[in-house]
């Protein structure tokens, strides 16, 4: 199999990865839990952490929360154009390839629980009381970790290429200087 052909085989595996993992987290929490109910999974992180089912209408750990459709599109858009975009991915760049398998699982998790529910179901709770509160789901923690994964092989890559730059000047500045000396 040519290398572009296990490209997307492992694209359209992480992109299946995320969306089972995610629907099956989300199909259990239904099937046991209430919305608004928590559980608390491991006591000694109450109240930092906990599972509380509740319902999304909005983006990503509940922002906007009346932008449902929108959202709904906006995922298919991005979901295409990153589909578009994956083949012109340099082979090198792993992180990227990767990043995009999680970004799409978790934007098409979302937008498959908006088109059978209306809304998307969330419950991993996380708070620091007083702060902050936030209910998500795995597929916005696969989005997130997909655009955090971008960022990372963007500034490796930068990295690489500078200290390339740099090796390729000191280079050839000792070219200079050997044809001076000689």
């Amino acid at each position: 199999m040519s290398r572009a052909g296990r490209n997307w085989l492992i694209l359209l595996f992480i992109i299946a990865a995320v969306l089972i993992v995610d629907q099956a987290t989300k199909r259990i929490v239904m099937d046991s839990m209430l919305v608004g109910e928590s559980r608390q999974p491991i006591p000694a992180l109450v109240p930092y952490f906990q599972i509380t089912r509740s319902e999304n209408m909005g983006a990503a750990f509940g922002f906007l929360p009346q932008g449902g459709d929108v959202f709904l599109i906006i995922a298919v858009v991005v979901v295409s154009a990153m589909i578009y975009f994956y083949p012109r991915i340099p082979v090198t760049a792993k992180l990227a390839q990767v990043a995009i398998g999680l970004i799409c699982g978790g934007a098409l998790g979302n937008a498959l629980d908006r088109l059978q529910h209306g809304s998307v179901v969330d419950f991993i709770h996380y708070q620091i009381p007083g702060f902050l509160s936030n209910v998500s789901n795995l597929a916005d923690h696969a989005i997130v970790l997909g655009v955090f994964l971008i960022f990372i092989d963007s500034w490796l890559a930068e990295r690489a290429k500078k200290r390339a730059d740099s090796l390729a000047l000191h280079t050839s500045d000792e070219s200079a200087d050997s044809r001076f000396s000689d």
